[in-house]
């Protein structure tokens, strides 16, 4: 092929992509009204990094004059909007609104975008020998001495530890765990997601060696679809905790049909959340 028939094919091929581009159709933003992304970035000491934060409201906040318990959530970009998700989204801001009108939760929740790069070091409190040194520190310590006295000081929140949650999914599963464990003045309440225990056996050990304050009050979920070791690790997990002298009251434990992806997550966000912050709620709702 002559070089210039090359040139020709190189520029079909690049206007074609340009085009595809072009053409390919916007996400549609799904995030409800009750949801804003915070106009300043927050920085995480240590290590240099902003983060975004989304948060959201509940219906009737500015009509109000009430306090609200508040749940932080990692991997906000796929909290409450399907043009923002890499994996879809786990429509907790859809939820929400229909827990309120049926009268069950009012609830403020802090959703922190991760940054993709560094999301699996700063999910972990403990080093990985394939992904490197441990960030979960900083990132808890942030999201404690930055993101939560920026909430609590600008909104009407409930800012005792029986009153503030955290939640994640996956790896953001395993930096609940370990915050609850690491800020336990601060984190009351905890929603672990199909946790990714098998990335440091260390959590077992510190779950071992630790214990909860005895208001604590933690829901573990994991769908069966996800493998036997990590039905198996989260087991563990529940056996460990149990031990420590958790009631049922203060430990739910979910294994049921699921798949390690979002739409499951959605499903299941109703239950966790109403088991954390309203119990009389859960058991009143379940068949």
């Amino acid at each position: 092929m002559n070089c210039r028939l090359l040139g020709l094919l190189l520029a079909l091929l690049s206007s074609c992509s340009a085009w595809a581009v072009l053409l390919e159709p916007e996400k549609v933003s799904t995030a409800q009204a009750n949801v804003s992304v915070l106009p300043q970035h927050f920085s995480i000491a240590g290590l240099n990094r902003d983060r975004q934060i989304r948060l959201y409201l509940p219906p009737h906040y500015h009509q109000s004059t009430k306090h609200y318990p508040v749940l932080y959530m990692h991997d906000g970009q796929n909290i409450f909007d399907d043009a923002t998700a890499y994996a879809g989204e786990w429509g907790v801001d859809e939820t929400l609104n229909l827990l309120s009108e049926q009268g069950w939760l009012d609830l403020i929740v802090v959703a922190i975008d991760n940054d993709g790069r560094h999301r699996m070091t700063e999910y972990s409190g403990w080093d990985n020998p394939r992904f490197g040194r441990a960030e979960g520190y900083e990132y808890t310590d942030f999201v404690r001495n930055v993101v939560k006295p920026y909430i609590d000081s600008h909104y009407r929140t409930l800012p005792e530890p029986a009153f503030t949650g955290i939640m994640g999914s996956s790896m953001g599963g395993l930096i609940s765990h370990y915050a609850v464990f690491n800020q336990p003045g601060t984190f009351g309440r905890a929603g672990i997601f199909s946790p990714s225990y098998w990335y440091a056996e260390q959590v077992f050990e510190q779950t071992n060696s630790s214990a909860l304050p005895a208001d604590s009050r933690i829901m573990l979920l994991m769908g069966r679809q996800e493998g036997s070791e990590m039905v198996g690790n989260m087991l563990k997990m529940a056996q460990l905790l149990q031990q420590q002298g958790l009631e049922p009251q203060q430990l739910a434990t979910k294994v049921v049909a699921g798949e390690h992806n979002e739409a499951f997550w959605r499903r299941e966000f109703a239950d966790a959340v109403l088991y954390l912050f309203n119990p009389a709620a859960f058991y009143l709702r379940r068949p």
